[in-house]
């Protein structure tokens, strides 16, 4: 039976890319790359997402591509009080935490807020 390893990739259908790229750069230290056939993707340790605009997906793709119906965690080493006060530095209002978590590997520390299409976006720190 084939085991899987590690996530490489994931897609998310956005409604504008260069607003998206700007948010996950600023906020999430993400490095925006251009790629085959004009792709964009946002690159973060030994993963990247691969964004692809509403209505000019890459075939094959979900059934219902749609912008804010993900749910994304991200682990960060940085204190989460000083991510937060960035995150207010920014404008990005908070939604929940920070608060207690049960992730992958453990317990973590979590805060919550929302992309531009409306992503849950939680950012943790392992407790």
């Amino acid at each position: 039976m084939v085991r899987i390893a590690a996530l490489d990739h994931f897609v998310l259908t956005v409604a504008d890319i260069g607003v998206t790229t700007t948010f996950y750069r600023r906020a999430l230290g993400m490095k925006v790359v251009r790629f085959e056939n004009d792709r964009v993707a946002l690159r973060f340790g030994d993963q990247k997402i691969n964004l692809h605009e509403v209505e000019h997906e890459i075939k094959p793709h979900a059934r219902q591509p749609t912008p804010g119906s993900a749910d994304l965690c991200f682990l960060t080493d940085d204190s989460l009080d000083e991510f937060i006060d960035d995150l207010h530095d920014l404008g990005i209002e908070i939604e929940l935490g920070p608060v207690r978590r049960t992730g992958a590997m453990g317990l973590l520390e979590s805060v919550y807020f929302r992309d531009p299409d409306g992503n849950l976006i939680e950012v943790s720190n392992t407790a």
